[in-house]
């Protein structure tokens, strides 16, 4: 396909946007919502270790889809993008630059959780620590790309904030989840924010505040799935904007 056939079809990217989007949502769920409920332990670094070395495939599967999310986000952020800009350029590009330095982040985290196996069946560690050293070793490993995906979620809470701002001026996409997403941002700063700096803030809002940006989210990529967006007013407001 053209670029100009893509250009003159929204819907396009709209779809394969909503594609992707659903694909992350899984993919989050599977890796946080299965894999780690399943396998972590909170504070207990040798259950956790012994967890992990029990359910190596799985662990590494949830591995796996943490790096398939970020693989994923990328071409959402292209999509994003070229939907988005016809309301505001400058805006859009934004986003795009918060997205961009929070991918670079998660994508950096993910080395964390390749740490944690390394640390338990590496067989130099084996040899120069004890094994509750080196679960807690496993278990800093993922404390760590804890801390390193709240700060990615920050800069995209930001990209959030300002994606629901440009839906909900849109026209050709919902007030409704222009205004989801820009909860789901505010909830993302909140949480990441009390995670690292207010913890005892964090126990009180947690796992709620977590619920938001799972309803923003899921509304936007529904949204694409099954509406797209306006066709008519994308083009208007992208030859208004060309016009100017």
């Amino acid at each position: 396909m053209t670029d100009r056939t893509m250009e003159n079809s929204p819907q396009v990217y709209a779809r394969i946007g909503g594609v992707l989007y659903l694909m992350i949502i899984a993919l989050g769920m599977f890796a946080e919502g299965f894999v780690d409920a399943k396998l972590i332990v909170s504070g207990d670094a040798t259950a956790t270790a012994g967890n992990i070395i029990a359910a190596q495939p799985l662990w590494r599967l949830g591995t796996a889809a943490n790096m398939l999310v970020v693989l994923c986000a990328v071409p959402l952020l292209l999509i994003e993008y070229v939907l988005l800009r016809p309301v505001s350029r400058n805006l859009a590009l934004l986003a795009v630059m918060f997205n961009l330095v929070s991918l670079a982040v998660e994508a950096i985290s993910k080395l964390f959780l390749f740490s944690v196996m390394a640390a338990l069946e590496n067989a130099d560690y084996l040899t120069a620590f004890e094994p509750r050293q080196l679960h807690a070793l496993a278990f800093l490993a993922y404390k760590s790309h804890g801390v390193a995906f709240n700060i990615a979620l920050i800069f995209f809470g930001c990209t959030c904030v300002i994606n629901g701002y440009l839906i909900f001026t849109s026209r050709y996409l919902p007030r409704f989840v222009g205004v989801l997403m820009q909860i789901a941002g505010v909830s993302y700063l909140t949480a990441c924010f009390a995670a690292l700096f207010l913890p005892a803030f964090f126990e009180l809002i947690s796992p709620g505040i977590l619920l938001l940006p799972f309803i923003g989210e899921s509304s936007f990529c529904l949204w694409l799935l099954v509406k797209g967006v306006d066709v008519r007013e994308w083009g208007n407001a992208r030859e208004a904007q060309l016009s100017t």
